[in-house]
């Protein structure tokens, strides 16, 4: 198997600073740095998400094009800086986006899933229907959201339909 980390949503707005910031952000952005380091020393490609709100349905609390809160955080671009960047309006990283045919093109069967908000774009991502070809985990080590318990929630509702595996684990 081929696999691909996808790191979805570590943008500026979501980290103390930013318009929404999330619960344990620091020792999550330690995790997925790792998970990087690790992924790159066994060749594993790292493919890198973010959300831009739509402006055509007006300005959103956060991720607005243009602005520092909607870029992705300096020390993943630091950790991942040949990595592709695709960018979506959606939850799901697959919907309206060049993710399929990023993958394709490393030639990807699985994927390894983390990012921000659990409960929100890592799940939709995950269990997407254009998911359902590849082998897919999430990395809960690697995710955060608004809180410990609504994190906890998403991962087990989520546990049904994909694997849960801690990054060290499967990279």
């Amino acid at each position: 198997m081929s696999q691909a980390l996808l790191v979805i949503d570590l943008q500026n707005d979501y980290f103390p600073a930013g318009a929404f910031p999330l619960w344990n952000t620091e020792s999550t952005l330690e995790n997925i740095e790792s998970a990087i380091e690790r992924a790159q020393a066994r060749g594993t490609p790292v493919v890198i998400i973010r959300h831009v709100a739509d402006s055509s349905a007006g300005i959103a609390p956060f991720f607005n094009a243009g602005t520092p809160g909607a870029d992705v955080h300096p020390r993943i671009l630091a950790a991942a800086p040949e990595a592709p960047i695709v960018t979506k309006a959606f939850a799901d990283g697959f919907v309206g986006t060049t993710l399929e045919e990023e993958l394709a093109k490393l030639g990807v069967t699985e994927l390894l899933v983390c990012g921000m908000m659990t409960q929100n774009c890592v799940t939709h991502t995950a269990i997407s229907k254009s998911a359902e070809k590849y082998d897919v985990s999430i990395l809960p080590d690697c995710c955060t959201t608004v809180d410990e318990m609504l994190h906890n929630i998403a991962l087990h509702a989520v546990s049904t339909r994909v694997r849960l595996a801690p990054s060290t684990e499967v990279l």
